[in-house]
C-alpha cells in the first residue's frame, strides 16, 4: 500500500509533464501491479480526496519582487477528509528553497 501510495503522489506531481504527450510507465512496458480504475486517475482509489487552487493577483506586465503572481497549490488526503496522519513525502519544482517548512 505504501509503494501504491508512493507511485500517486509521484504521478500527481509530474501530472503537468504528462500532458504534454509523453508516455505512461506501461505504454513503455514497465510492469505495474493491478489495473487502472475507471478514469486512470488518483481519484480512483476509494477513499483518497483531491483538492486544488490557483491563487491570482494583480495582472499586466511582470515586475519582478511586485507581481502579478500565478502560483497554485495540490493537496492530496489519502483518507479523505478526516483527521488521520499518515506519513508524506516532498517533491521540489525549482529547487530554491525546498527545505521551508519540510
Amino acid at each position: 500500500m505504501k509503494r501504491i501510495l508512493i507511485c500517486l503522489i509521484i504521478f500527481v506531481t509530474s501530472y503537468s509533464s504528462l500532458l504534454s504527450q509523453q508516455p505512461r510507465a506501461r505504454e513503455l512496458g514497465i510492469p505495474m501491479d493491478g489495473t487502472t480504475g475507471k478514469l486512470n486517475a488518483i481519484t480512483d482509489v476509494q477513499g483518497v480526496e483531491v483538492g486544488h487552487t490557483t491563487l491570482i493577483s494583480g495582472d499586466g506586465k511582470l515586475i519582478v519582487g511586485e507581481g502579478p503572481v500565478r502560483t497554485g497549490v495540490t493537496a492530496i488526503l489519502p483518507r479523505g477528509k478526516k483527521y488521520d496522519p499518515v506519513f508524506a513525502g516532498w517533491y521540489s519544482l525549482n529547487g530554491n528553497g525546498e527545505m521551508t517548512g519540510t
